[in-house]
């Protein structure tokens, strides 16, 4: 945690113990304790609204994208049945000239 190691810690321990004094040490653990666990707390609540919003997002870029592929199979569709039509139109013309009259 923060480079500190045991033997900084301990120091810590002690020059918080010379200043505050034993009888309010342990109320300023128990405060400092319970100011960490309530700033975690809002950071994981910080960090999960981020993550909804995101996933939001991309659902509806997903969403946009398939609708764009939709549309786009849409006017290939349309384009078969064009050109469908058109060589429908020429075969019968053709089938037509060669009926004798």
């Amino acid at each position: 945690m923060f480079g500190i190691g045991l033997p900084e810690m301990i120091i810590i321990l002690i020059v918080a113990l010379l200043v505050v004094g034993p009888s309010k040490l342990p109320e300023l653990a128990r405060t400092l304790g319970k100011a960490f666990t309530e700033f975690r707390r809002m950071a994981d609540e910080v960090k999960e609204t981020f993550e909804d919003e995101v996933l939001k997002e991309e659902t509806a870029k997903t969403a946009e994208t398939t609708d764009e592929v939709k549309v786009d199979d849409q006017k290939q569709d349309e384009a078969k049945q064009e050109e469908a039509k058109k060589d429908e139109v020429i075969y019968s013309s053709r089938d037509n000239d060669k009926k004798p009259t």
